[in-house]
């Protein structure tokens, strides 16, 4: 009998994959390839994906139970998951799944591993799957770095909370306008607009570089001055502070464009009232079915967490 290394347990966190989630739109394989291929696209893709990851689950979960207790655990299950305080969190997928898995942890250590480096550059993956039965035990000793990550946080006036590891969206479902109200410090003004995004550090290369990114080309176009060199919005990832950027504000005679981008931080933090009477939403992290309902007299706060992520690297 294998000897185990400790008694902690260690969560696994995979995802379904592409070809996964088309036999559950079409029922069978079969039918997902006339799909895929029906469109033009090589159905082989998905498959070699599919198996690549499905062998990386498989040697992980290997390497890790002979190590400590092994519990495998599903990303739409992780919103409702129990972690406990001792546990260590093993990611297996893309960087998203890292960032999507972090914001419900509190203390624990969260290792990122590539199934598949090939495929994903893996910016949150730093390890391989060969490479756990090395880094692992060094987790269990406390032998290995950890690098903190900053998240966002949206307090709402009925109680409820979010966390962002990348960056928050706050505004309309739709496509429509999004109406509300927007304070920072003594600032303040009416808005419309296609919605707010709140970044973290980790998440300044992401959307909301795309957001400024944009803007500054739009408005170099137009004024002639055109931006040869990308623009730097990278923060550090345990910055103490958040960016917001306004999508599209339209200035109107009830509506101003005054207060479109800025640092929030604890002391100053960011305030919105909503002004919809429907479809008004605050999600993190890109995963638009995890979200708070935002409509017609609910104030958010957005503040830096008073938590942060702890990365193995």
């Amino acid at each position: 009998m294998t000897q185990r290394l400790t008694e902690n347990q260690i969560i696994l966190v995979k995802r379904k994959t592409r070809l996964e989630d088309l036999i559950a739109r079409y029922n069978t394989i079969g039918q997902a390839r006339y799909y895929i291929e029906h469109l033009g696209s090589d159905f082989s893709d998905y498959t070699t994906e599919d198996g690549q990851y499905r062998q990386a689950v498989s040697e992980v979960q290997a390497t890790l139970g002979t190590l400590a207790r092994v519990q495998v655990v599903d990303r739409e299950f992780i919103p409702n998951f129990l972690f406990g305080e001792q546990d260590v969190v093993v990611v297996i997928g893309q960087d998203g799944l890292v960032a999507n898995t972090m914001k419900y942890l509190s203390t624990q250590m969260l290792v990122g591993v590539n199934p598949d480096p090939a495929r994903w550059d893996g910016v949150l993956l730093p390890f391989r799957v060969s490479d756990l039965h090395l880094v692992a035990p060094e987790v269990f000793r406390h032998r290995r770095p950890i690098r903190e990550v900053s998240m966002a946080k949206v307090t709402l006036n009925d109680g409820q909370s979010l966390y962002g590891v990348n960056d928050l969206f706050i505004g309309q479902r739709t496509h429509v306008s999004s109406r509300y109200r927007i304070q920072l410090g003594t600032r303040h003004e009416l808005q419309s607009s296609s919605g707010i995004i709140v970044s973290t550090g980790l998440g300044s290369t992401g959307w909301l570089r795309s957001v400024i990114t944009g803007a500054s080309g739009i408005a170099g176009e137009i004024s002639g001055n055109r931006q040869k060199q990308p623009l730097d919005t990278k923060m550090p990832w345990n910055a103490d502070y958040l960016l917001f950027s306004v999508r599209e504000p339209f200035p109107s005679r009830t509506t101003r464009t005054d207060l479109v981008f800025g640092k929030l931080t604890n002391t100053t933090p960011l305030k919105i009232l909503s002004q919809m009477p429907e479809n008004g939403v605050i999600f993190s992290d890109g995963v638009e079915n995890d979200f708070l309902h935002f409509n017609s007299g609910i104030e958010a706060v957005v503040t830096v967490a008073e938590k942060k992520g702890h990365l193995v690297v």
